[in-house]
């Protein structure tokens, strides 16, 4: 017994009917607000839907940042010795003798830094071996592998530039000895110059929105708070009397300032995660503590008489250091919220 076969159907006749379908479907839905037909959703039914609620069938469509908090208190005390090597360097090059007693003080904050960030780096790793094996090799379209290399090389120029300091306060300073201090400083300087600002880019470098919405500003961002933490610790010091210091401190306050405003005046969806909910409230308030606060005591204490001035940039230098952990926290929460948050990348609002 035979059997007839079935007849072809051409590729454009299949398409002209399942575009002809299509169309009744979406009659059908814009008529009666519903559709019952093999293979379409019944109303009510529990099957999974993208929402900004749920995401992707239950699932965020971009994975949460997975650091814990030892990466943002990295990124303050990263920043603070990046921009210490740089202070002390050029407190060392242009300054009086005065000055080169901030350039020791600055030299060991950027010593102590440097080893404390390797210390927090390997604490979130988990394994120090698995800090070993970043710097197998060197990527240069890897921010993370940059990073690693940056701070590799920084921890170990800032702790030679404190250590040949030291040897040459307690030897005298001999030819070998001032040339190794000299090297080692000028390194310490010029890497600190982009570790106090490599982690804005090693953020802002990611899939995540609110990051990569702002890679252009995140770097100097950084790199201002890190300068503002780094003169407000050589203050608490003992220095609260440098004009020099006050006028760092002043820029990097003033910087601060404009950046908040700048986020603030964007009325951006992407920024929703810095404005409202616990990381807009941490980061809004690490700001302020950051910028008009310190800045508005910083440009009194130069008008008011010694004894309140030094006060007045006390209270400052303590705002600046609330104000330089307080916003990398946030901007570490901001991160999650902009993850989980669906409506930006399924373009819902």
């Amino acid at each position: 017994m035979s059997v007839d076969p079935l007849p072809l159907k051409s590729g454009r006749a299949v398409e002209e009917k399942t575009e002809s379908r299509l169309l009744e479907i979406r009659h059908e839905a814009e008529v009666k607000g519903v559709v019952q037909a093999a293979g379409i959703r019944p109303t009510g039914a529990p099957f999974p839907q993208a929402t900004p609620q749920t995401g992707y069938y239950g699932v965020p469509l971009l994975k949460e940042p997975q650091w814990k908090w030892e990466v943002p208190v990295y990124f303050a005390v990263g920043g603070a010795s990046g921009a210490s090597a740089v202070i002390a360097a050029m407190a060392e090059w242009l300054g009086s003798s005065a000055d080169r007693k901030i350039a020791r003080d600055a030299r060991w904050i950027a010593a102590m830094g440097g080893i404390a960030s390797g210390g927090l780096l390997i604490a979130d790793l988990g394994i120090p071996s698995r800090f070993l094996n970043m710097l197998r090799v060197f990527k240069v379209q890897s921010p993370m592998s940059v990073g690693a290399w940056i701070l590799a090389a920084f921890s170990s120029a800032s702790s030679a530039a404190a250590l040949a300091d030291l040897v040459g306060e307690r030897f005298g300073d001999a030819l070998p000895i001032n040339v190794l201090a000299n090297a080692a400083q000028a390194l310490s300087a010029a890497v600190g110059l982009v570790f106090a600002n490599y982690t804005g880019v090693l953020i802002g470098a990611t899939a995540i929105p609110v990051w990569n919405e702002n890679v252009k500003t995140l770097p100097i961002h950084f790199a201002a708070s890190g300068l503002g933490s780094a003169v407000s610790i050589l203050e608490l010091m003992g220095h609260g009397d440098s004009r020099a210091l006050n006028a760092l401190g002043i820029g990097a306050a003033a910087f601060e300032s404009w950046e908040g405003w700048h986020i603030e005046s964007q009325n951006n969806p992407l920024l929703r995660p810095l404005k409202h909910g616990p990381s807009g409230w941490i980061t809004r308030g690490g700001g302020v503590l950051s910028g008009p606060l310190p800045l508005l005591l910083r440009i009194f204490a130069g008008r008011s008489a010694s004894g309140r001035s030094r006060s007045m940039r006390r209270w400052a230098a303590y705002s600046t250091l609330a104000g330089s952990l307080l916003p990398r926290l946030g901007w570490m929460r901001a991160g999650s919220a902009s993850a989980r948050d669906a409506r930006i990348p399924l373009q819902l609002e």
